[in-house]
């Protein structure tokens, strides 16, 4: 039997389309479902018993259907959140119907046995937390800013002392105003004397600036990596503030005790791909000029210009047909640059 890729996304999204485009050119077959559509556009039945251990069943659209037990991959990108789906109803029966799904069909689409996951949303969710990232650098001897989570003014305003240069962070983007829109904070400098009580009120994120002579984007996918210095016409310190369009990218080399700590940091929260930010010192040739900042775990990558061959890859790595194992199947150790000292 040949792969089957299941690609759960919204409608729109056009890194996902990257993606397929590149697997249909293999020949391999590919479903393309929402789980945010779940309703009379998606149905599905699955069952469990009678001497199987394996939930098999279909998931149908309008357009497609899969035999759950056929899927060899999934590629989990950007679904639309449940939530979404069931807006209109009111707040009681919105939380019950958004839980119901997440754990109905969530629950059997997260639990495909033999399938490739790229990522699985368990191994996402693990890897979401600045925090977590940040020590996990550190212990994989990257190079990471002295960094302080707080909400103690005194506490922030002895660190802004003691580096003179601070920035601040958000752990999160900005959610959906009432107008539907999202939004950002982006990274900027603060001055002791503007940190006041305020700060109390919920967790902030504080790190000495670094003198950077630039920044970097690592896209890892599987065994692959893929590096694009960055730079902005105005010097900006936070790259994505400014008009994307008038960036400018260089491909640069990345160290390989770099290179072997990033395989090392994807393996120890069980992910195929990653993207990650950094900031550069120096001319970026030397270990301790990579300064590692955060990870996207599920990161945007179709802008880039080697985009064509991230896509590539991913089809790659999901066009292969593992061998049938008993649970979450993810790469090879030799594949995901798992090692015994990668704890």
């Amino acid at each position: 039997m040949g792969a089957v890729v299941l690609v759960l996304t919204a409608l729109e999204d056009v890194t996902a389309d990257r993606v397929v485009a590149a697997l249909n050119e293999r020949g391999v077959t590919v479903v393309r479902v929402d789980p945010g559509d779940v309703g009379p556009g998606l149905r599905f039945g699955f069952r469990l018993g009678q001497g199987g251990s394996t939930w098999s069943g279909r998931l149908r659209t309008a357009s497609r259907e899969v035999d759950a037990e056929a899927v060899t991959a999934v590629y989990c990108r950007r679904p639309t959140p449940y939530a979404d789906r069931f807006r209109h109803l009111p707040v009681q029966q919105r939380e019950f119907a958004v839980a119901e799904a997440r754990h109905g069909l969530g629950g059997v689409l997260n639990g495909l046995r033999g399938a490739l996951y790229v990522n699985h949303p368990a191994a996402v969710a693990r890897a979401d937390f600045k925090p977590a990232q940040l020590q996990r650098f550190a212990a994989l001897g990257l190079r990471v800013p002295a960094t302080l989570v707080t909400n103690d003014v005194e506490e922030a305003r002895k660190f802004a002392v003691e580096y003179e240069r601070v920035i601040y962070k958000s752990f999160r983007g900005l959610p959906e105003g009432t107008d539907g829109r999202a939004g950002a904070i982006w990274a900027q400098r603060i001055e002791p004397g503007a940190l006041d009580d305020a700060l109390s009120v919920t967790a902030h994120l504080f790190q000495a600036e670094i003198p950077k002579s630039g920044d970097v984007r690592v896209t890892v996918v599987g065994r692959r990596v893929f590096a694009q210095r960055i730079t902005t016409p105005d010097g900006a310190l936070d790259w994505r503030r400014g008009d994307w369009d008038r960036l400018v990218h260089t491909p640069v080399a990345v160290p390989e005790c770099v290179q072997g700590a990033l395989h090392g940091y994807l393996a120890s929260f069980g992910l195929v791909f990653g993207c990650f930010d950094f900031a550069l010192t120096g001319d970026g040739t030397a270990p301790e000029d990579w300064w590692a900042i955060e990870c996207n775990p599920n990161g945007q990558w179709g802008w880039l210009p080697d985009a064509p061959a991230i896509a590539e890859t991913f089809a790659e790595i999901l066009s292969r047909r593992p061998e049938p194992t008993p649970g979450i199947s993810i790469l090879s150790r030799e594949e995901t640059g798992v090692h015994d000292d990668a704890k």
